[in-house]
């Protein structure tokens, strides 16, 4: 059976010579995994540019009764992207953000206003020019709500942080150190366009709460990978 959905990009792996498994949240069929052949050959005419994180596309797909793993039958870009792929600091809050959502949005149905939400946010992300660094922190804790745990002010987010136990052999820091930042969580939460982060060290902290945050929330969230390359390029 042939589907027509749009889709978001989260990630792929190599599969043989020129293919890749992609795994893709799809406006009618939620989280799927498809094969798609002869993306990664030499030469004009690649396609693999259309599968970079976060990219959105019109496709055709394949629809399994038994679920697992099938193909694309046709597939086009949705969006023509303006900066999100060309800026490294949007390009790494891209694969920050794939991978956030590829480890807490799970179910293989259709979510609409989940799906509405991403879209308009990648679409919304791309065309801003200035004034991005704190965009990452405010998408977290808007996803959130929409997968089940949203808070209501930051008060709810760093009692839950502050109280959850530690992990790993690192010291918890005191309740105290996680209210410094309330005012800045609520700010971020009511107009994040306005809100004030000072610096990047500061930033680094926010984003160390709202994963934690997640992390007493979503199950194998485990440690994110591209945290590094984000804290590198948003350090200012």
């Amino acid at each position: 059976m042939l589907v027509k959905t749009r889709g978001i990009v989260l990630n792929f792996i190599r599969y043989r010579e020129t293919s890749i498994i992609a795994r893709i949240y799809t406006e009618q069929l939620g989280l799927q995994t498809y094969i798609v052949n002869s993306v990664r050959k030499k030469g004009p005419g690649t396609r693999i540019a259309l599968f970079q994180p976060l990219t959105l596309l019109e496709m055709v797909v394949y629809k399994s009764g038994s679920g697992g793993i099938t193909r694309i039958s046709e597939y086009k870009c949705a969006h023509p992207f303006h900066s999100l792929h060309y800026d490294i600091r949007k390009s790494s809050v891209a694969l920050f953000l794939s991978e956030i959502i590829s480890a807490s949005v799970k179910e293989e149905e259709e979510n609409p206003p989940l799906f509405k939400f991403l879209y308009q946010s990648i679409v919304a992300f791309d065309n801003l020019e200035t004034g991005f660094e704190n965009f990452h922190l405010a998408f977290l804790m808007q996803l959130a709500h929409y997968l089940g745990f949203g808070a209501h002010n930051a008060t709810e987010i760093t009692n839950q942080v502050a109280f959850a136990p530690p992990t790993g052999h690192v010291s918890q820091p005191s309740v105290m150190h996680f209210q410094m930042f309330e005012g800045m969580l609520d700010e971020l939460m009511e107009n994040p366009q306005e809100a004030l982060v000072p610096n990047g060290r500061v930033r680094k902290e926010l984003l160390n709460i709202l994963i934690r945050f997640y992390q007493l929330h979503v199950d194998r969230l485990g440690e994110i990978k591209s945290l590094h390359v984000l804290s590198d390029v948003l350090s200012d």
